[in-house]
């Protein structure tokens, strides 16, 4: 393109724009609105009407459309659960005796036993009513009686599978059920 002196320009790859000064075959000094002379290739250069050359290419897209499509854009952030949080029960039932009532000096041993067997037997129930997946059920270590009695309990559910928990949290006196959410009747 051939260029003259006074032509305003816009420079292709950058945000400058100016009069042209000086032509010498193939480059043009251009001065800029701010009183700087730049020289460039005739290749690099456009001519433009007024100073506000950019806005006239993009006036076909208004702001805030580009902001819309900007905004909808965005991916939603999904809190993500560390690998402690994932594994963690979602319900503790603690059955030390100390913890479902306040005295067990008219209390027997089988009393005791009837009584957190009943606790468990409400709690499990209450999980697969409210489809809490984790339940897990600390009885301590002792004789075992009550640790059997809950496999027993445990063992009348279809929908409900057992095992020791985590030893570093409980040690060995807690078994934690699974609970199957989608079971057929």
């Amino acid at each position: 393109m051939n260029f003259k002196v006074g032509d305003i320009v816009a420079v292709l790859d950058d945000n400058i724009f100016g009069t042209v000064i000086k032509v010498t075959g193939n480059t043009v000094t251009v001065e800029s609105s701010d009183g700087f002379e730049f020289e460039f290739e005739a290749h690099e250069l456009i001519l433009s009407k007024d100073q506000n050359f950019s806005s006239a290419i993009f006036n076909d897209y208004s702001i805030n459309e580009i902001l819309k499509e900007k905004e909808a854009s965005k991916k939603r952030k999904v809190p993500k659960l560390r690998p402690k949080e994932r594994t963690l029960p979602a319900m503790e039932v603690d059955l030390h005796i100390h913890h479902l009532t306040d005295s067990t000096r008219q209390m027997n041993n089988f009393e005791m036993l009837n009584l957190q067997l009943d606790t468990a037997k409400r709690q499990l129930e209450f999980a697969i009513k409210k489809r809490i997946q984790k339940v897990v059920f600390i009885h301590g270590v002792g004789e075992g009686v009550l640790r059997a009695e809950l496999e027993t309990l445990f063992g009348r559910y279809d929908n409900v599978k057992y095992y020791e928990a985590d030893y570093k949290k409980y040690g060995l006196g807690a078994t934690e059920v699974y609970i199957y959410q989608n079971t057929n009747p």
